[in-house]
């Protein structure tokens, strides 16, 4: 008899395809069960992308090569133009599949095409019946009750407000919103927490929640894995897990396993808060610099290659150097699946092409033939040493002329022109010829 598929909900907050993220999806693929075709991704989010099949593409490389599991795609792009065989068919692999992946892209526009059609139906039967459905970033957002038009508000202006979601958070027994890159750090001067509406926009959609309900912030490269049949939460990744109500937060870092009743219950919620819950104002002062991206391993291993090829271009150790530019081209390669949402991958591009660049230099000063480097010091003891012999001052001559021997260039004497000199066999790998004076 076939062991029943455990019933998990997964939140990322950022990093779904990246190498931060690569365990926790072996880990849940193998706690689900999921066969050579019993893995799917949900491409709504980003269907409206001109890329959407590079993205798609990405996703299915980054599960083949790091995860080590292959993943199809149940595509349902556009619910408008969508043909019956192509619904059919998406609505086939979800229900059939015991792993459910959807990540990048806009909450309004999966909303838009999920709305009216049989998906938020599957998706809820993955968590009562057994399945594993893992939502990342956009798809994070649509989770809750209420969800957050993230590019409406940040990008286009729009008050801040809320969407209808899909609420498989009441699954659960949570009422809440979902936002992910609770963190985020990439505003630098101004504040881009919270799904990058910061402090202030936050307050005032806090205060159009109905009384009970919360926010479920999770941070970048974290992921929140509830597990329905053990009744329990657990945080994974390189962040934590914040629980927000009116103001207050109680956070769970990461390696925290806690009951899913913590989550569920407002009255204990706010009978613990006043103990442990962090308020708003103390939450402004928890964030990063300016200029700081906090919470960013694609860019922290960027800058730590940066480190060692600096340190060693300082040391003149060629070898280490050239291993820090190797070593940023491997963490770039890791990384090219994830679908970042900055420019941090141009950035590290350039900065890679920078390091070869002046690795370049190096190499150029060091090829160069050693008289060039060398004979304007030789020329200028020369013209005292023949200054001197003009004034037959013999002993300053010979004493230049030892002083240059000592050094390893030989000087050759001619009574009917000027001296010439020679650097000694094997200098610059033979390549010095005589030079006159």
């Amino acid at each position: 008899m076939q062991a029943r598929t455990p019933r998990l909900l997964v939140i990322m907050g950022s990093g779904e395809t990246s190498p931060t993220m690569t365990t926790v999806h072996a880990d849940l693929l193998a706690r689900s069960g999921a066969g050579p075709k019993g893995a799917v991704l949900l491409d709504s989010p980003f269907g409206f992308q001109e890329n959407a099949d590079e993205v798609a593409g990405k996703a299915i490389s980054y599960f083949r090569r790091s995860v080590g599991h292959d993943i199809a795609v149940a595509s349902y792009r556009r619910a408008d133009t969508a043909e019956p065989l192509e619904y059919e068919t998406m609505l086939a692999r979800l229900r059939e599949a015991r792993y459910v992946f959807a990540g990048p892209g806009s909450p309004s526009y999966a909303l838009r095409q999920w709305r009216g059609s049989a998906v938020p139906g599957v998706l809820a039967e993955k968590l009562r019946d057994g399945g594993c459905l893992v939502f990342a970033s956009a798809a994070a957002c649509t989770l809750g009750r209420f969800t957050l038009p993230v590019y409406e508000v940040y990008k286009v202006g729009d008050d801040p407000h809320w969407l209808d979601g899909l609420d498989l958070m009441s699954e659960l027994a949570i009422t809440a919103a979902v936002i992910p890159h609770y963190d985020n750090a990439e505003g630098g001067t101004h504040d881009t927490r919270y799904c990058y509406m910061g402090e202030r926009r936050l307050r005032l959609l806090e205060a159009e929640l109905p009384d009970g309900a919360a926010i479920l912030g999770v941070d970048e490269h974290t992921a929140c894995v509830f597990d329905l049949d053990a009744g329990s939460v657990t945080v994974r990744g390189r962040g934590g897990v914040t629980l927000r109500r009116r103001g207050r937060s109680r956070r769970f870092e990461s390696g925290s396993c806690l009951d899913l009743d913590v989550l569920r219950e407002p009255g204990g919620f706010e009978t613990e808060e006043a103990a442990t819950g962090t308020p708003a104002a103390a939450a402004d002062e928890a964030a990063p610099p300016a200029g700081r991206r906090a919470g960013d391993p694609f860019w922290e291993g960027v800058e730590e290659r940066h480190r060692q090829f600096e340190q060693a271009l300082a040391a003149g150790h060629v070898d280490e150097a050239l291993a820090a530019i190797l070593a940023l081209d491997t963490h770039r390669a890791e990384w090219a699946s994830d679908t970042l949402d900055s420019d941090a991958m141009d950035r590290a591009r350039s900065l890679l092409r920078t390091m070869v660049v002046r690795l370049g230099d190096l190499a150029q000063l060091g090829a160069r033939d050693p008289r060039e480097l060398v004979a304007p010091f030789v020329d200028a003891v020369l013209e005292l040493r023949r200054r001197a012999r003009d004034r037959h001052r013999w002993d300053d001559a010979d004493a230049l002329r030892d002083t240059l021997l000592r050094l390893g260039v030989e000087i050759q004497d001619h009574r009917d022109g000027p001296s010439t000199w020679t650097l000694p066999a094997g200098f610059g790998e033979g390549r010095s010829q005589p030079q006159r004076v």
